[in-house]
């Protein structure tokens, strides 16, 4: 993502809508101060809760973009405020935040529908190029628990999976893994971006995956296609 240009991108989109579902006022307030003007402009926080629960009706009410949602809260807990945006909010993106780099949480927020996994350390600098990243496809998580998560997944039944597939979702399949992005992909297969999309999503289908991180690290474990960078699309 370091091609990603913040300044030029706000000229030309409109504004990035995010809402923050986070127990702790003081880091929510922080998020609200400091990423618009990190953005240039282009991302801004249009509301807050400290309540799980509330979370699909907040990202609702605003019509959010993007929510970033804190795993460690209390009941019901983040990751089921995930499992709850994803399915009454599927259009909105959502990255999770951890005060711990926990494979195990990382992975269950994935599969929950995060888009993103990322250190609550991150500073708002460094969280808007996630955020915009994943309004654009991609699936954004720290390489090191990538590669941690890839270590951990013990070889199953998934080498089965590859040759129960056409040449043409191996091929798509290949592109996910390597990061290419939507509209890459459109142009190698001369289909439109939609159309691209509606293949991903049958894809992720195929391959019994949620999202395209879970995508490319089971490339990697069945040999099909090194993954070695933090994101994928």
């Amino acid at each position: 993502m370091e091609g990603l240009d913040v300044g030029a991108a706000a000229e030309h989109r409109p504004p990035v809508d995010v809402v923050v579902i986070d127990d702790h006022p003081l880091f929510s307030r922080g998020l609200e101060l400091l990423l618009p003007p990190e953005s240039n402009g282009r991302v801004r926080v249009v509301g807050t809760t400290d309540d799980a629960s509330a979370g699909a009706a907040l990202v609702r009410r605003h019509n959010a973009d993007v929510a970033v949602v804190d795993l460690h809260m209390p009941p019901p807990g983040g990751t089921r405020a995930i499992a709850a945006i994803r399915r009454t909010e599927p259009m909105t993106r959502i990255v999770a935040l951890s005060g711990l780099a926990e494979a195990d949480a990382a992975l269950e927020a994935l599969r929950a529908g995060a888009s993103a996994f990322l250190p609550k350390t991150t500073s708002p600098e460094a969280l808007v190029r996630p955020l915009l990243a994943v309004l654009d496809g991609w699936s954004v998580i720290p390489e090191s628990l990538l590669r941690q998560l890839l270590d951990d997944a013990a070889p199953t039944a998934d080498q089965g999976i590859a040759a129960q597939l056409s040449a043409d979702d191996r091929r798509l399949w290949r592109l996910v893994a390597a990061g290419t992005s939507t509209v890459d992909i459109a142009t190698t297969l001369h289909v439109s971006e939609r159309t691209v999309k509606r293949l991903v999503a049958n894809l992720l289908r195929q391959l019994r995956v949620s999202t395209r991180v879970e995508a490319a690290a089971l490339a990697g474990r069945v040999g099909l296609e090194s993954t070695g960078t933090g994101a994928g699309r």
